[in-house]
């Protein structure tokens, strides 16, 4: 399908053709959640600790004699119930990772990328390069595209003046290709494409 193609100064510099294997599959929410999910356990750090009756700082010594208090009996003070004392069952450091086939990534990815050309929330772009990486030339252009929460995706590589032009706009984050993700995608609400990105997301992906 043809898809006209702007430059930062918002005007219209020709069109591209988005391959309809990529940009036009079925949107599936249910892939989509499932990949999110993925993405999200897998950054888990996994690193919540708590301690057992074997690590916790509390004397061996029996607390008070078995008889004659009117109190339970107790052997340690390293028991749950007590105070300062062990906790049951608690988290322990693992990891948090789940499987995901590959296929079923690839398809969630699509399904991203056509929700975003369904919704009209994608935007192809000639480039994204800056000679200066000025954050008030990127903050002009991004108002006259009309972008507040936007995900540009580059080439194999992402200019460096327009990365740090970036950096300081709020709203606004750039990625590689190979770092696009449907986490990213759907969280942000407008997705941009340099003609590069589009050539290397069909190559990946068709």
């Amino acid at each position: 399908m043809e898809w006209s193609v702007v430059n930062l100064d918002s005007e219209t510099v020709g069109t591209v053709d988005l391959a309809d294997d990529v940009f036009g599959v079925a949107v599936r929410a249910d892939i989509m959640a499932r990949c999110v999910n993925w993405q999200l356990a897998k950054r888990r750090a996994g690193t919540h600790k708590v301690k057992t009756r074997g690590e916790v700082n509390r004397t061996g010594k029996k607390p008070f004699k078995q008889k004659g208090t009117g109190g339970a009996r107790q052997g340690s003070r390293k028991g749950p119930h007590m105070r300062g004392g062990a906790v049951v069952l608690g988290p322990h450091p693992r990891d948090h990772a789940i499987e995901l086939p590959k296929k079923v990534r690839r398809l969630a990815l699509k399904s991203a990328l056509s929700a975003k050309r369904e919704a009209g929330a994608l935007v192809v772009l000639e480039s994204a390069a800056l000679d200066e990486g000025k954050t008030k030339r990127l903050a002009a252009s991004a108002a006259k595209l009309g972008w507040r929460r936007a995900l540009v995706i580059d080439g194999a590589a992402v200019d460096p003046g327009f990365a740090r032009a970036a950096r300081n706009l709020v709203g606004v984050d750039v990625l590689p290709t190979a770092g696009a993700n449907v986490y990213d995608i759907l969280r942000h609400d407008t997705l941009v494409l340099t003609r590069a990105a589009v050539e290397k997301l069909v190559e990946r992906l068709a």
